[in-house]
């Protein structure tokens, strides 16, 4: 078990440690562990996540004439809400991509011919919350001899919590790695899954130095002692498990243990890691970006500022080792999690170039923080923030405020309601009249709390690109507002709850070991438009060296194919913009590529000014991340897993490469 130590200032939360000098003397570029422009090793291109591919054969001048090169299609076009959301890696010539169901797909990177599958056989029948796989990871065995089995290998993580590490060659099994080329995760946590859907992996691990990082996804709101979230290091070579540690601290010595106050505390489940990890090969830094604690939205048996959760915590790779942590939010009470990967990046702050981990938050917010120290390079204020009025609640007094632009709004009032109709309108400003309003971490109450940002950002799982060249950080984000209230267990009729709530479209659960039910949902019109004015999902680009954001514009369109009456919408705006969730990446030719809307398009912006140069209409929603790469045939290809989530997005089983004509 790893010990967190923390050490505490007015505006950081990072460890102090012996060997910290020794850290400061590494070098600050980032150069040994960029991807080559032929490759794109890692789920964010290169292992510190940056998205950036220093490819300029695709360029502001002729972007316009992108067609689509090959289709390719998984095979799991079938009923079932599951989302696939792969961004494929590139090593030695071929595509690596992993899809819902457990498979592990091979391609020809020119053609999209299948090489080889494997198949892990998820069960169809368990109902994860997320059921998804956003893709796998790679290690090369420095120890192996050239052409031996194995020496390349691919590894997975299942949604139903299994690690399988494959031959990159032929798709077989690693006989050595755990048993028979399978570890699994779900055994020896603290807190054993409720039920086995309750515990899964969407995310692929991180690879330092022969040690896999691998976190888990836990679901929401169903019980105070959620299953745990232990972040835990294997051997990639063999599958043994090195080290686990517990955001959650268990270990009275830790100066974090008594941020957890309460006799239930320590119980708390979740707090884990379901995002991308981050590594830093040179430093042997893992990046770890963990969630909220259980449940989400009452913090009465878990009672102080809850140290380790909603955090960035900088591990140690090969012992698990806290070096320092920075928590985004204090007593999280709104599902605002850190969802988005970190990007490890060289940035210029003050003249001087930094080592830095950028986080954006669904909070709208973007740290930038010393990757050696945690401290912020951008200064973080610590603001009051509102009280709780539920008995045996305490609301953390303060919360940190990064001082970089507000990436999407804090506050939304009655005032401001929108609706295609002054009917629609007018019951807009009704819901949000009748709820508790006093802008950004307003506490859940009984009469209902507006949430803006809502529980899906802000900035959402999509994460940030880095545009190198000029040091410019984007990030997509969510603008739309919703509510959560609680409502007494005792004397509430549990089936009329749910009955209402569901003729309503809100969710209903029951925080078992709490004295609560908690309903929330999207604050939307009797039109079927969000309440917030569009547009109701934003592109922004932030200078980060200069603290300002340079631009941002609408993102995607309502409806399918853009057919919704935009024009009306955004009110002279060129677009709605869309509730979205994927991410961005930026190449070397000045261009944004996102795909992550509504509308199902995949489109690319300007990375100067933020306009868009084109967009084509996908098989289903690109709710994943592009990536991009040269093929042997020297040609620029741009690839998006286009398979919808069999929801609003979409259903289907597509993975598109675009290329020049």
């Amino acid at each position: 078990m790893y010990r967190f130590l923390t050490y505490r200032n007015s505006s950081s939360i990072f460890a102090r440690l012996p060997w910290l000098p020794w850290l400061l003397a590494t070098p600050l570029s980032l150069t040994a562990q960029r991807a080559p422009a032929t490759e794109w090793s890692t789920y964010g291109a290169d292992a510190g996540g940056s998205r950036f591919a220093n490819i300029t054969q695709i360029d502001r001048r002729n972007v316009a004439h992108l067609a689509v090169a090959w289709t390719f299609h998984t095979g799991e076009l079938d009923e079932g809400h599951r989302s696939f959301e792969a961004t494929p890696i590139l090593v030695d010539g071929t595509l690596y991509l992993g899809t819902p169901l457990g498979k592990v797909i091979a391609l020809d990177p020119t053609t999209g011919t299948e090489r080889w599958r494997f198949d892990a056989k998820v069960r169809r029948q368990h109902g994860f919350g997320d059921f998804t796989s956003r893709g796998v990871s790679t290690w090369l065995d420095p120890l192996a001899e050239p052409n031996a089995a194995c020496r390349r290998r691919i590894i997975a993580a299942t949604v139903d919590a299994r690690m399988i590490a494959l031959d990159a060659r032929t798709g077989i099994p690693c006989r050595e790695f755990g048993k028979n080329g399978t570890v699994v995760l779900r055994e020896g946590l603290r807190n054993a899954p409720f039920e086995f859907a309750e515990y899964e992996v969407t995310s692929p691990p991180a690879i330092v130095g022969g040690m896999i990082v691998v976190g888990s996804a836990v679901a929401d709101n169903n019980r105070y002692d959620a299953a745990s979230g232990e972040v835990r290091g294997y051997d990639a070579r063999t599958g043994a498990k090195r080290w686990s540690g517990d955001p959650v601290a268990q270990d009275p010595h830790d100066l974090a243990y008594g941020t957890w106050r309460g006799n239930s505390a320590h119980r708390t489940g979740a707090a884990n890691a379901w995002s991308v990890i981050a590594a830093d090969t040179a430093r042997g830094l893992v990046f770890v970006p963990t969630s909220s604690p259980s449940p989400d939205y009452y913090g009465g048996r878990r009672l102080g500022r809850n140290d380790y959760a909603n955090s960035v915590v900088a591990l140690r790779a090969s012992t698990g080792t806290v070096v320092w942590h920075f928590q985004t939010v204090h007593h999280d009470l709104w599902d605002y999690d850190n969802a988005s990967p970190p990007a490890l990046v060289d940035v210029t702050i003050d003249g001087r170039q930094r080592a830095a981990v950028l986080q954006a938050t669904k909070t709208g917010m973007l740290f930038v923080l010393d990757r050696d120290t945690g401290v912020p390079l951008v200064p973080v204020e610590e603001r009051p923030v509102p009280r709780s009025d539920i008995d045996g609640e305490e609301a953390w007094p303060t919360q940190p405020f990064s001082t970089l632009p507000p990436l999407s709004p804090h506050r939304f009032t009655a005032a401001q309601a929108f609706g295609l109709s002054a009917a629609s309108q007018a019951a807009c400003r009704a819901q949000i009249s009748a709820l508790r309003n006093e802008g950004i971490f307003t506490p859940p109450s009984l009469q209902g709390t507006l949430a803006m940002p809502s529980n899906i950002g802000g900035a959402h799982w999509g994460g940030v690109a880095w545009y190198t060249p000029r040091q410019i950080a984007v990030v997509p984000v969510n603008t739309i507002a919703a509510f959560v209230r609680l409502v007494p267990v005792a004397g509430t009729d549990e089936r009329a709850l749910r009955r209402e709530a569901s003729a309503r479209g809100q969710q209903v659960n029951r925080l078992r070991g709490t004295p609560f039910f908690q309903v929330r949902g999207l604050l939307i019109g009797a039109d079927g438009v969000p309440c917030t004015p569009p547009p109701f999902g934003k592109l922004v680009a932030v200078d980060v060296g200069a603290r300002r954001v340079l631009w941002d514009v609408p993102l995607g369109d309502m409806a399918p194919g853009g057919s919704s009456p935009s024009t009306d919408m955004a009110r002279g705006a060129t677009a709605s913009g869309s509730p979205n969730l994927g991410g961005p990446m930026v190449t070397a030719g000045g261009l944004v590529f996102i795909a992550a809307t509504l509308d199902q398009r995949i489109r690319a912006f300007d990375i100067t000014d933020g306009k868009e140069l084109w967009s084509a209409k996908l098989p289903a929603g690109g709710k994943a991340t592009p990536m991009t790469y040269i093929g042997a045939d020297g040609r620029q290809y741009v690839v998006i897993a286009a398979g919808g989530d069999g929801e609003r997005f979409g259903r289907g089983d597509a993975v598109v490469a675009f290329a020049l004509k």
